[in-house]
């Protein structure tokens, strides 16, 4: 039997800064896909020059692109990669021995989140499992979700050991950028399944999360660090109650 063939599939939208590592970190894949929604700057001709194909795609929402990239390409089995991700040597050599097992359709793989430089390893942070590794022709995504998106996996999916390294918060501002987003998201949700918000939510929930960050999940083992982000992800957890009283507010 031949070997399974894997495609490394990279999405992307004006990441100059990141397509060529990313690129670099899957150069053992059977083929590199940029997959772009249309980069306004230099990044798809970045993207080609280090050796990958460039498909451009109107960019809707996360599922929507992921899905329309799984159609785009033909290999056995594929794999996603955000622009702000690296996947290790050691990460290559136990996926491509994992795609040869016929029981899996699809493999979890663990993420080192590199939060302002520093490798956070709690907080909620790790282990972070992200199904990205998947049979093509066994996958598909929810496209209910916009964000956070959901793959419906044709079978089984296993746990790969190795990580996947991730870059994603360089400093405060862009950390807040993404939680604004992300909470104004999930206030939404809540919105749209009739949750109404309670005078005790703005008091009880922040502390709640913070308990659950700082003690549950061991923040405070990073110090400063895992006290600060605790602290942050409380307050947009205020803000999430806010946001949605908000929605209820303007509802007519």
């Amino acid at each position: 039997m031949s070997r399974p063939t894997l495609t490394a599939i990279i999405l992307c939208r004006n990441n100059p800064d990141h397509i060529q590592a990313a690129i670099e970190s899957v150069r053992w894949a059977d083929s590199v896909v940029a997959f772009d929604s249309f980069s306004t700057d230099k990044t798809p001709d970045l993207a080609r020059a280090a050796g990958a194909q460039v498909i451009q795609h109107a960019f809707e929402n996360y599922s929507l692109q992921r899905e329309a990239a799984l159609a785009a390409v033909s290999t056995d089995w594929v794999f996603f990669l955000d622009h702000d991700e690296r996947a290790t040597p050691e990460l290559a050599a136990e996926m491509r021995a994992a795609i040869e097992n016929p029981a899996y359709a699809g493999y979890w793989i663990p993420r080192h989140n590199y939060i302002f430089g520093i490798l956070t390893k709690y907080a909620g942070w790790y282990p972070d499992y992200q199904l990205r590794v998947m049979r093509r022709a066994a996958a598909h995504y929810d496209l209910s979700r916009a964000v956070h998106e959901l793959v419906v996996l044709d079978g089984a999916a296993g746990y790969l050991q190795n990580p996947l390294i991730h870059y994603n918060y360089t400093d405060m501002r862009q950390f807040r950028a993404k939680q604004e987003k992300y909470t104004a998201f999930a206030a939404g949700e809540m919105f749209k399944n009739g949750v109404r918000v309670k005078p005790q939510n703005y008091l009880l929930q922040p502390i709640r999360h913070f308990r659950w960050r700082y003690l549950e999940l061991g923040g405070w083992r990073g110090g400063w660090h895992g006290l600060r982000l605790s602290l942050i992800m409380a307050y947009y957890e205020w803000v999430k109650y806010r946001l949605l009283a908000g929605l209820w507010r303007a509802k007519p």
